[in-house]
């Protein structure tokens, strides 16, 4: 049972994180307004140089990896400050839109959770 609930958190975080991703590039899906504060947190952004493609492709390839099963400790690791701070960016500026940033945030840490003994070695003095 457990090893069927961490392959549906892999691939629905798969598929989100790749849909996120290229959402990014593309543009298809239609985001609800952002409030004040974030809009101008994104804007400032963009005027900074930040690259939000280096993210797109950082979400477009964890999720690779999570439905593919590779590297998945790995894109967990790296993952994680992006799931980060688009969690706090939302709770802080917009908390009617962190939904998505929520439950990838979970399943993040619910892969690192699964992916512990991998750590391990990472961890040691």
């Amino acid at each position: 049972m457990e090893k069927k609930i961490l392959m549906a958190v892999h691939i629905m975080a798969g598929i989100m994180l790749i849909v996120f991703g290229t959402n990014k590039f593309f543009g298809f899906i239609e985001l609800q307004h952002h409030t004040f504060g974030m809009s101008a947190f994104l804007a400032a952004l963009s005027h900074s140089g930040y690259l939000m493609e280096l993210v797109a492709i950082v979400e477009i390839l964890a999720g690779i990896a999570f439905l593919l099963n590779k590297y998945v400790a790995l894109m967990a690791v790296i993952l994680m400050p992006v799931m980060l701070n688009a969690f706090l960016a939302h709770l802080f500026l917009d908390p009617s839109a962190m939904a998505g940033a929520s439950v990838l945030l979970l399943f993040n840490v619910l892969i690192m959770i699964e992916s512990r003994a991998r750590y391990k070695q990472l961890l040691r003095p």
